[in-house]
């Protein structure tokens, strides 16, 4: 390891993920134990089950609604698609239009033999994570043909104009102007729908549907484009809210790069009921580990709703708690894009210095996660003079820190949603502090005692006193206590709870165990 800058107390930060494990293991024997609508669809959909029926209605929300009907969703999806597929010989596409036409009852059909109904379903299951594993070496091998992975920080820029037609114009040009990953913005509220859309879309509010037609159009166009520039350019969506296991299936099956996939973000921020974010997470991260696709965190959020110098050490203490949860879910290190954010009040006297001390403190105690570093937000005034200036220091944190997913300011951003000219002088500024300040993170170091080694080591004991406290309250009662983003949420509350099923004897779902053997390219 090499030597702290910042004077850390390493056996503080063993400590503090030490607590972090716990709290995800006590957790990870709740989860274990229940199911949700949103993992039963997902396992629908990873055995092939796709379309809407007469109503528009998809048919992985047919199946389940059918089984919850019936009282078989203990049993899971899996168990009684493949009873069907040995008593009818039919496979999941077809049993699941025979649901929606009404001419099936899943629950009525005689019951096979677990060995039966696994060995129908295996070829299934292989066909899709081949699937799966195709779409990560394509990736792979794109990378490693143009030239490698691309050293620095990803320039990361969104489109939101609601139609995936216009996102695919305004993301092709944006990748021309230098950026590395394209984040197609969700229609406000999609989170809270408890199915996904199905085919292209055209009319979003606030950002664009996540579909599975959408996720393979802005693939296909960047995989165009980077043909053309010679090199990659990663496509992100948004892996979260009632349909969070659904949208890392889709996204896998069409090759999607990056996903925001919180654990916590989820019940702070959209009032989705804990139990179910906590179930649906886990099974989201194992197919994003298969996939290989990295993930975003979203503690940058906190600071939205909370002060950036007194509440820096929950942006800490819940970097440790997703990194605890990613892993129980087989998601390496190098996957986790954990997130904090520039969000100190520019009024406050040597706040470049605590901003360069928390961005340094995560580099130093998270080395192998390729970081999510989000721009200043909250304190842009439309003065976009200053604004400018804001987002130059953010970016010199940036490459002094070796953040790695680098979410551009935009000096507009408290005004509009950036203009095409905007985002250039954005990336302009970021390549030119990138070009000019390349090395200057490993020629530099820290006055020992001075201001950032105190701040840092503030922010480490908070946060290690935190978790320990999380321990002992548990995760549910955490979240009650509103301990995140100055936000309580019931546990028993929120939307959600009612896809919440607990497991019966004999349940299984047959991508579990294959997914967690530690990913597709492993």
């Amino acid at each position: 390891m090499l030597e702290s800058k910042l004077n850390l107390d390493f056996k503080l930060v063993d400590e503090a993920r030490a607590h972090a494990s716990r709290v995800a293991d006590d957790t990870q024997r709740f989860i274990d134990g229940c199911t949700t609508v949103a993992v039963e669809r997902t396992i629908c959909r990873l055995l092939g089950i796709d379309g809407v029926d007469s109503g528009d209605v998809p048919l992985p929300n047919v199946v389940v609604e059918h089984l919850q009907e019936k009282g078989g969703l203990p049993q899971g999806a899996a168990f009684w698609i493949g009873n069907a597929m040995v008593e009818t010989g039919k496979d999941p596409q077809g049993i699941a239009e025979d649901v929606a036409n009404g001419s099936l009852d899943l629950t009525a059909i005689p019951a096979h033999s677990e060995a039966d109904i696994r060995a129908a379903l295996d070829p299934i299951v292989e066909k899709s994570l081949a699937k799966i594993r195709a779409r990560r070496k394509r990736r792979e091998d794109f990378i490693a043909s143009h030239g490698g992975e691309k050293k620095g920080p990803w320039i990361y820029l969104i489109v939101a104009t609601g139609n995936i037609y216009e996102d695919v114009v305004q993301a092709t040009a944006a990748a021309r102007q230098g950026a590395d990953v394209i984040a197609v913005i969700r229609t406000t509220g999609q989170s809270l729908l408890d199915y996904v859309p199905y085919g292209a879309t055209t009319e979003g509010f606030g950002g664009t549907y996540a579909t599975q037609e959408n996720f393979r159009l802005m693939r296909e166009a960047m995989d165009k484009v980077g043909e053309e520039l010679g090199r990659y350019i990663r496509v992100c969506n948004y892996c979260s809210g009632l349909c969070m296991p659904e949208i890392a299936a889709m996204g896998a099956f069409e090759g999607l790069d990056v996903m925001l996939n919180d654990a916590l973000y989820g019940i702070l921020f959209r009032d989705i009921n804990m139990q179910r974010t906590l179930i649906d997470q886990s099974f989201s991260r194992a197919i994003n580990a298969y996939a290989g696709v990295v993930i975003n965190t979203g503690e940058d959020n906190y600071l939205t709703t909370a002060d950036a110098v007194e509440e820096a050490h929950t942006v800490l203490a819940s970097q440790f708690l997703n990194e605890a949860f990613a892993l129980r879910a087989g998601l390496p290190e190098e996957q986790m894009g954990l997130g904090h954010a520039f969000e100190i009040d520019p009024d406050v006297e040597n706040g470049f210095l605590y901003e360069l001390a928390q961005a340094e403190m995560a580099r130093e105690i998270f080395p192998n996660a390729p970081l999510k570093y989000m721009p200043p937000t909250k304190f842009m005034t439309g003065n976009i003079f200053r604004g400018q200036v804001q987002d130059a220091l953010f970016n010199m944190v940036t490459i002094m820190t070796n953040q790695k997913i680098h979410l551009l300011g935009m000096m507009t951003e408290a005004i509009h949603t950036p203009f095409l000219s905007d985002r250039f002088l954005a990336i302009q500024n970021a390549q030119y502090i990138y070009r000019t300040m390349h090395d200057l993170g490993n020629e530099i170091v820290f006055k020992e005692g001075g201001i950032m080694q105190h701040r840092a080591a503030d922010v480490l004991h908070k946060a290690t006193d935190l978790l320990g406290q999380i321990e002992q309250l548990g995760i549910f009662e955490t979240l009650e206590r509103g301990i995140f983003a100055d936000i309580k949420r019931p546990r028993d509350g929120g939307k959600g709870l009612e896809g919440v099923v607990n497991k019966a004897p004999g349940y299984f779902n047959p991508f579990l165990a294959p997914m967690m053997k530690g990913g597709a390219g492993k």
